[in-house]
């Protein structure tokens, strides 16, 4: 299961997932979708607009396609808090819990206190909503071009990985509508899902980026001191679009996630965690990350 981040589409994980296509054929489903007012869903009431409804939409899903037996989520940015969020579902309104669980740039909440998340909790940020809810959506996707391509610099992108990371940017951004990209924002502010962390007992790695502005490495390794048995595999010269600026490294954890042994009495904080570069490759062993 797939889960695709704030203003981006279920596109976004389109190289993961003709990856895995190759690798198993028809021995797995694969399942991804876009999350509601992103990509071809329709939109909704902007007061709907918050990461529990997305969960509930996850939920529904799940139901919808008769999801049993072993499953993994991957979720990237907004997409894993999402997981984080159906995981603190009570468990009669969770269809099926996740074995595998692979977090990618993302944060179970402390998301105003470093990096550009703190713009959120500025007073300027009401004047913002104001600002962006009376800016015409053609002259917001105007913008678009030029804002993208500077994003590629402060995500953290190589050379080689902007016009990947640009292009998706600016796909996304002009067709996202402007009452999504706003509305959500307050929930991204509020996000807070600490407690559930401890009970997660889904086999899980967590992929971190060094020069990610909007989830900081610290918001991940606060998820590998809490989640029981995470391992932590951090890209020192990556930035917050991890799924297309280090593919691998993504493909990895989620092979790994889906072939490592169930350990539900996992200690939380007993995790490994190591570091590489972008262009480094990497295998999980059991008892962590070699290089």
């Amino acid at each position: 299961m797939f889960l695709h981040g704030f203003c981006l589409a279920g596109v976004a994980w389109a190289r993961q997932i003709a990856k895995l296509r190759r690798r198993y054929g028809n021995r797995i489903r694969i399942v991804s979708f876009d999350h509601r007012g992103h990509g071809q869903s329709d939109p909704a009431p902007m007061h709907t607009y918050h990461v529990e409804q997305l969960a509930e939409d996850l939920a529904e899903v799940l139901a919808a396609l008769d999801v049993t037996g072993t499953v993994t989520f991957i979720g990237h940015s907004m997409g894993g808090m999402v997981a984080l969020a159906y995981l603190a579902r009570p468990a009669a309104q969770r269809p099926v819990d996740p074995e595998g669980l692979v977090l990618v740039a993302t944060a179970a909440g402390n998301l105003t206190q470093r990096g550009l998340g703190r713009l959120l909790a500025t007073p300027a940020t009401p004047a913002l909503f104001a600002l962006l809810t009376h800016t015409p959506e053609h002259l917001l996707k105007a913008m678009a071009g030029p804002v993208c391509a500077a994003l590629g610099r402060w995500y953290g992108c190589g050379r080689a990985e902007r016009a990947t990371v640009s292009t998706l940017a600016v796909t996304a951004l002009t067709r996202t509508p402007v009452s999504t990209a706003v509305g959500f924002l307050p929930s991204l502010r509020d996000h807070n899902q600490m407690a559930v962390l401890p009970t997660i007992r889904a086999r899980t790695v967590i992929v971190s980026g060094g020069n990610d502005l909007l989830t900081p490495p610290d918001r991940a390794e606060e998820l590998a001191a809490a989640i029981p048995g995470a391992t932590h595999v951090h890209v020192r010269d990556a930035g917050h679009m991890l799924p297309q600026q280090v593919p691998h490294v993504i493909d990895e954890a989620v092979r790994q996630v889906m072939a490592m042994p169930h350990q539900p009495d996992a200690v939380a904080g007993a995790g490994a965690v190591d570091a590489i570069t972008a262009g480094g490759g990497y295998a999980l062993a059991a008892a962590g990350v070699s290089i």
